[in-house]
C-alpha cells in the first residue's frame, strides 16, 4: 500500500540510486578473476563491437552480462533508475526510426510499414547498453584498488615508447575513487537547495533571474566542495606514501583467468565467424 501523510497526501516512493562504481559486496568466481582479465574481456569486445556491430555479437555481449551478472549475484537493486522521461525520449526515438522506414516490410492493414530504421535504432539501442553492462560488471564485481595494477601490468610494453602509463593508470583511479564520493555529495547538496525555503516572484522576469543565481550559486557550491575533497584527497595519498602505492604488489592472472579469458575469445571468434557468413550470404 502507498504510505500517506494527513498534510501532503499519499507519498511518493523514493528513486532507487542504484550502486555506480561502487563494488558489490560478497565473493564470486566473477569476483576472483583479476582485474586485468575483465578488463581485457571489456577492451576486446569494444573493439569487436566497433567492427562487427552485428546481431550475433550483440547477443553475445548480452549472454556474457546476463551470465556474469547471475554468477557474480548481482542484486537489481544495483541498477540505477531511470527517469520517465528517458524512456518517453528513447519511445520518441524509437518512433522516428520507424518512419524512417526500410527492409523488413510488413503490411498492417493495407498499408506496408518499413521496419528497417527501428530494428536499426533497437540494434544501436542494445549495442550500447551492452557495453554499459559490461563496464558496469567491471565496477560491481572489482575493487579500485586491483584496477590501478592491472592497466599497469597490461600497459606495460607501452612504457617502451615512453608513455606515462602508470601516471594515466593512476589518475584513473583516483578519478574511480572519486566519483562515487562526489555524488553523494553533490546530491546532498542540491537536497539542501531544495531544502532551503525561498518565496517565488510573481514576476516571470524575476522568477528567471532568480532561477539563474540558484543555478550559479549551485556551480559554484560544486567547484568549491571538489576543490576540497581534492585537497583531502591529496593529503592522505601523501600521508600513505605518494601515488606509487597505487601501482604496488599486483596480482597475476590464474586458471580461472585463463579460463574464463579463453571462453570470451572463444564466444568472439564464433560471434565473428557467424557474422562473416551472415554477411556473405547477403
Amino acid at each position: 500500500m502507498t504510505a500517506t501523510s494527513a498534510d501532503h497526501g499519499p507519498t511518493k516512493r523514493p528513486p532507487r540510486r542504484g550502486l555506480l562504481l561502487v563494488p558489490v559486496p560478497g565473493s564470486s568466481p566473477i569476483h576472483e578473476l583479476w582485474a586485468g582479465t575483465k578488463l581485457l574481456i571489456v577492451l576486446g569486445f569494444s573493439l569487436l563491437l566497433w567492427f562487427f556491430p552485428g546481431w550475433a555479437m550483440i547477443g553475445v555481449v548480452w549472454v556474457l552480462v546476463l551470465t556474469g551478472a547471475r554468477i557474480a549475484h548481482i542484486p537489481r537493486g544495483a541498477l540505477p533508475s531511470w527517469p520517465r522521461r528517458l524512456w518517453v525520449l528513447i519511445a520518441l526515438a524509437f518512433v522516428f526510426a520507424t518512419l524512417a522506414g526500410g527492409s523488413p516490410v510488413i503490411s498492417v492493414g493495407g498499408v506496408d510499414i518499413g521496419l528497417g530504421g527501428a530494428l536499426y535504432g533497437l540494434r544501436a539501442a542494445l549495442l550500447a547498453f551492452g557495453l554499459v553492462g559490461l563496464a558496469a560488471m567491471v565496477s560491481w564485481t572489482t575493487n579500485v584498488a586491483e584496477i590501478v595494477p592491472a592497466i599497469t601490468t597490461l600497459s606495460r610494453p607501452l612504457t617502451l615508447l615512453r608513455i606515462p602509463v602508470r601516471e594515466w593508470a593512476v589518475a584513473l583511479a583516483l578519478g574511480l575513487r572519486a566519483f562515487p564520493m562526489l555524488i553523494e555529495e553533490f546530491q546532498m547538496l542540491y537536497a539542501a537547495h531544495r531544502l532551503r525555503s525561498r518565496r517565488m516572484q510573481p514576476n516571470r522576469r524575476v522568477r528567471r533571474r532568480q532561477q539563474a543565481r540558484d543555478v550559479t550559486d549551485l556551480i559554484v557550491a560544486a567547484l568549491a566542495m571538489t576543490l576540497r575533497r581534492a585537497d583531502e584527497m591529496g593529503d592522505a595519498i601523501a600521508a600513505r606514501g605518494g601515488t606509487g602505492q597505487f601501482s604496488a604488489a599486483s596480482a597475476r592472472p590464474t586458471l580461472a583467468d585463463w579460463v574464463t579469458l579463453a571462453i570470451a575469445a572463444a564466444a568472439g571468434g564464433g560471434a565473428v565467424a557467424l557474422e562473416t557468413i551472415l554477411h556473405i550470404s547477403h
